[in-house]
């Protein structure tokens, strides 16, 4: 990963988030729940839309997004192979400008087998 190690990018966020939500703001606070319920398990199981979300990250190239949805994936136990097939995925939509971006998540995801 280049940037913060993963543990630093975890607290980072936490500690944004934290600041976020400090200010109450109602719309924002909308916005957050609808994000974390559209990953919740339905018709889809979360892995499958974690793996989704990795994929769209890659396309709209946020880093940031791309790691927390590694990181989730590999929480919901995504395996590496089915993390690959999500960022050939966004590759075959997003085209080259992908591929910094692609490189960065197979760093990101090395680092989180690594480290567990």
């Amino acid at each position: 990963m280049t940037g913060p190690s993963i543990s630093e990018f975890r607290k980072r966020r936490e500690a944004q988030n934290e600041r976020v939500h400090g200010k109450g703001h109602l719309g924002i606070e909308r916005f957050f729940a609808l994000d974390a319920r559209a990953y919740e398990a339905g018709a889809l199981d979360a892995r499958t839309k974690e793996l989704l979300g990795l994929s769209c990250s890659l396309v709209l190239r946020c880093d940031d997004c791309v790691t927390y949805h590694i990181l989730r994936c590999v929480e919901e136990g995504a395996d590496d192979d089915q993390m690959l097939d999500a960022m050939n995925v966004a590759l075959v939509v997003g085209g080259s400008i992908v591929i910094p971006h692609l490189r960065r998540a197979v760093q990101t995801l090395d680092e989180i087998r690594a480290a567990a």
